[in-house]
Formats: structure tokens, sequence, C-alpha cells
């Protein structure tokens, strides 16, 4: 870790010169998908979300809008909003895209139906018309907590209730869910295999170092080109590289859960730019007393943060960590 930061820890440690950043990152991608890839071109899927465009962005920006291959890929829960924004960005930087709705895929599989089994396991008068997220528990500032998840349920005519989690259940609810991510990858990579392209991996720092991804769905790919930057600087490229404002404008949300879900209260617990800061100083070693001047907050609030920080890099080594190969000898 850098600690010739430490002294320079404020809250414009991230400002980033766009114009450089993407082109360096444009370079990047044209020397790896060519050179050491050995591929023609790019299959990025695109959400609707910030993350996304801006790779999708970069991709036609480094390659040429004939060398990218976006797939639109919603979902019987998906924002009905998601996919005319990710359509009208196609459209504007003039590359292929494909409408792959896997809802279809995902009824056949049992995604729905398993998740829902588990959901009655809390409550269970949950059927057609429900609708369900799953939010972390809140008040991560302030309260001394293991992580545990909520699961909240919207009847058809309206009337809310939440309910914590027993283990076996959100497990069941999270490993249904995560048939989402893997039949997208599954989808990206036929269309990457059949063209000889690359699949544009879409995680932000902020993500990938806390573990914000699905082994085998969203983790999977050949390049990562934002992987280095933290969700704010992402925003930072997209205001940059012209995204529309309707997306720059979202809130960061899963679009995975049927009632509506910040990425803040599934996952992190923090609004990202806070999150990005904070991580930004854990990964620094920024004391606590220093990152809480800096932030407003308090040293007893850095250090829960730091604590989260901690616990969910490992989740986060787990899943980035290969298959586990067994040595017997004779």
């Amino acid at each position: 870790m850098r600690k010739d930061l430490q002294s320079g820890f404020d809250r414009h440690v991230l400002d980033i010169d766009p114009a450089n950043v993407t082109r360096r990152i444009e370079e990047s991608l044209r020397d790896r998908i060519g050179k050491h890839l050995h591929r023609r071109g790019a299959v990025v899927g695109v959400s609707g979300g910030v993350d996304s465009a801006v790779c999708v962005a970069l991709a036609t920006r480094a390659l040429g809008p004939e060398r990218v291959v976006a797939l639109l890929m919603p979902e019987h829960d998906s924002s009905p909003d998601s996919t005319p924004r990710g359509r009208a960005l196609c459209e504007t930087l003039g590359i292929e895209y494909h409408l792959e709705d896997i809802g279809a895929v995902l009824e056949a599989l049992g995604c729905y139906r398993r998740r829902d089994e588990a959901i009655r396991q809390v409550f269970p008068e949950f059927g057609v018309g429900h609708r369900s997220k799953i939010t972390v528990a809140d008040n991560l500032l302030d309260e001394n907590r293991l992580n545990y998840f909520n699961l909240t349920i919207e009847s058809p005519s309206g009337d809310r209730r939440k309910k914590r989690m027993p283990l076996e259940v959100y497990l069941g609810v999270v490993a249904a869910t995560n048939m989402k991510q893997r039949t997208r990858k599954l989808l990206e990579y036929y269309h990457a295999e059949r063209r000889n392209y690359a699949v544009v991996g879409t995680p932000n720092r902020l993500e990938y170092e806390l573990g914000f991804f699905v082994r085998g769905g969203d983790g999977l790919a050949d390049i990562k080109p934002i992987a280095h930057l933290y969700k704010t600087q992402v925003y930072a490229l997209a205001r940059h590289l012209d995204v529309p404002a309707d997306i720059c404008g979202q809130v960061p949300c899963t679009d995975t859960y049927s009632l509506p879900q910040t990425q803040e209260e599934f996952y992190f617990a923090l609004p990202f730019e806070k999150a990005d800061l904070l991580l930004y100083a854990f990964l620094h070693d920024v004391p606590e007393s220093q990152a809480a001047q800096a932030l407003d907050l308090t040293p007893d609030q850095v250090g829960r943060v730091y604590r989260d920080i901690v616990a969910k890099r490992r989740t986060a080594a787990q899943l980035h960590q290969p298959a586990m190969l067994v040595e017997g000898g004779e």
C-alpha cells in the first residue's frame, strides 16, 4: 500500500483528467484485444447503467463501431426503462446491437420459481403479483454490527412488509437470482465466439474490490477496462464521453429484483461517493482519524467502514480465486 498519499487525502483525491484516462484505456484496449487476446473486436452487455455505457463507449472509440457488438438482455424483473436507455446509447454510438430477452430461459431454468419458493419460507403468502427485493442492514456508520439481509415484499395492493432473512432463505434467493447474470454471460460468449471477439467486463473498482459480482456471471470476462476506476471516476468519464444524461443521472441500481433497489441498499450500505473515498483511504493506509476529518465523519464511523471493507474483500478474494487444483503424487 502507498503510505506516501496519506498526507494528501481529501475529498478531491479521486479527481482525474478524463481525456488522459480515456486515451490510455483506448490504447490498452487496442493492444490487449488485438495483440494479447488475438480477437477481432468486442462484445459488451449493455444494461442501461453508467458502467456498461462507459465500457461500450470506450470500446467503440478504441476499435471502431464496426468491431463492437452490444447485447441488451432484459428479463421479467428488469426496469422498463433500462432497455430503451441501452438501445438509444447503441444507436448514438452507431454500433450493432441485439436484443436477447432472457425471461423465457430463466423460466425454463426455474429461476423465478426457485426464488419464490425460498421467499415463501418467510412470507407464505408471496405469489403472483407480488414483488420483492433484498436489502443489507443499514446504519453501517453508526452501529457495530455484522452484515445481515432483510427481505422486503410488496403485495399487489401495494402493502409492504420486511423481515430479516434466515441464512438458508438468503442463500436460496441469491442462488436463484444469480442465474440471471450467468445466463447473460453465456449469451455474451456465444456472440463473441462466433465472431472471434473478446467479452468486455464492466465492473468498476468499488465492485471489483468488494465482491459485488457473480462468479461465472458478471465477474467473468476477457478484459475489464474500468476495474481500476472508482465509481466516481466512471461518472467523470461518462460525462467526458457524452454518455446520455438519462444514464449519467441514474442512481446506481441492481436492476435485478422486481422492486426498485439501489446498490447502496443491496450491498454497499453507503452512497457510492463515500464508499469510493473510504475504500481509497483504506487501500492507502489513511488513518481513521485523518479520513474522518476529511469526510466529516468520526473515527469510529470510519473504523466501522474499514472493518466492513475487510469483510467484503475477504469475500471478493474467494470470488476472484481460480479453480483449485488437487495434486496427488504417486
